[in-house]
């Protein structure tokens, strides 16, 4: 009954209490979308790590070299020699190393020259099909097969660089061999196939491209652009040229040691991803504690809001709670009538508010998923910090109702109805 009369009475001004709803909801939303963005985000960058301790690549940007190497979301640094890197991938130090050679797109997704290590490295299983063996065959990921519709058996033609609307190698189509199983993870976005499929595209000479055609890093053809009469590459052709290589040590000796060796004895330089992801992360923070702190400051107002909403309809209806205590109400059930009905505004605004940080993140993930192959789940609840949002939400309400739900409780009846 009291919950009912609570919710009669917060229409009594609707546009006061639009207003505080609004401004909740506003609030909720942001610190709800900030919330699961950094979580996701985080688990992300963390999982795609799993199993590298350094890449080696060409000297530039530790970070770029890490983000095109590792999440494929930049462009590479340049090239390096294959013959100088199997050195430095055959040391003793050394358990495992995976090299990567960027090749072309297939519309707007990467085709990433690399060896069936990358696949284990990710834990992608096989879901269909087999793993590459032959030049030109290729994997794709779980993704691209359902949002291409691609499957076992189909040909299609690489585009020249990243852009989707480049120039289309139509000398030597790649046949989709294998589907992998998804894994949440950047192999589920890419197209793999081997490494001399990369160099046999691009006429076997391999050079960085011009960084002013937005490509630096690319496998660049010289010479004839067809190639039908060709044999087959294969790993030992001398002189070629990778991207990058996916390091891993048996020990910590070679991951403390390797920045500083390769970078006076070679042109080449490792990178940590620990390091330079945590760089990002301690960034990206500073934006996501600044919107944060904007949310709570709308959270802040909407609870002004809500006080003065409350603090001046109390006084229309002194006459009302007067009435209702001649009538046998209770001065807790006043101060009831008033303290629920700003925490019902409070509810529904953290419904809503929680509804459209959702909303806001599924048009983020689409956007995400556009530019960079990186998607968000907008049904994923975190109960711990959105349980606390919604107790902080309770109580920002009871303070806004704390001061008029007194004064309704200590409402002079005799007085009240005099002046009425």
């Amino acid at each position: 009954m009291i919950a009912k009369l609570a919710w009669k009475n917060i229409w009594f001004k609707p546009l006061n209490t639009i207003l505080s709803v609004i401004l909740l909801t506003s609030s909720v939303a942001i610190i709800t979308t900030l919330v699961l963005v950094e979580k996701q985000f985080e688990e992300k960058f963390s999982s795609n790590i799993d199993g590298v301790d350094l890449v080696m690549g060409a000297q530039g940007s530790p970070l770029q070299l890490i983000l095109s190497s590792v999440y494929q979301v930049d462009s590479p640094t340049g090239n390096i020699s294959y013959d100088s890197a199997k050195v430095w991938m055959q040391h003793p130090f050394v358990q495992k190393a995976i090299p990567l050679a960027f090749g072309d797109n297939y519309r707007g997704y990467k085709i990433l020259g690399t060896t069936p290590d990358y696949l284990e490295k990710y834990g992608a299983k096989i879901a269909e099909g087999k793993l590459f063996e032959k030049n030109f065959e290729v994997v794709i990921g779980s993704d691209i097969a359902k949002k291409l519709s691609l499957k076992i058996g189909d040909e299609f033609f690489g585009s020249h660089g990243d852009a989707a609307e480049g120039e289309v190698h139509d000398h030597y189509g790649y046949k989709v061999v294998g589907i992998a199983k998804p894994t949440g993870k950047v192999v589920d976005n890419l197209i793999l196939c081997t490494i001399p499929s990369v160099w046999q595209m691009h006429g076997g000479h391999e050079e960085t491209e011009n960084p002013a055609h937005g490509e630096e890093g690319h496998v660049h053809v010289e010479g004839e652009e067809h190639h039908h009469e060709e044999a087959a590459m294969t790993l030992d052709e001398p002189g070629m040229e990778i991207t990058a290589v996916l390091l891993k040590f048996r020990n910590k000796m070679g991951i403390v040691t390797w920045p500083r060796i390769i970078a006076q004895n070679t042109k080449m330089q490792v990178a940590s991803p620990a390091i330079e992801v945590n760089r990002l992360f301690s960034l990206f923070g500073i934006g996501i504690s600044a919107l944060q702190y904007l949310a709570y400051g709308i959270m802040l107002i909407s609870g002004i809001s809500i006080f003065i909403a409350l603090y001046n309809t109390l006084k229309e209806r002194e006459n009302e709670f007067a009435l209702m205590r001649v009538n046998g109400a209770k001065r807790l059930q006043l101060l009831k009538v008033v303290m629920i009905e700003s925490l019902l505004l409070c509810v529904v605004g953290f419904i809503f508010g929680t509804i459209l940080g959702r909303v806001g993140l599924s048009m983020l993930s689409n956007s995400a998923e556009e530019d960079f192959k990186m998607s968000f789940n907008p049904y994923e609840f975190i109960w711990e910090k959105e349980g606390t949002l919604f107790l902080l939400t309770i109580f920002v309400g009871f303070i806004a109702a704390l001061i008029p739900a007194v004064k309704a409780y200590n409402l002079n009846i005799s007085k009240t109805l005099a002046n009425a």
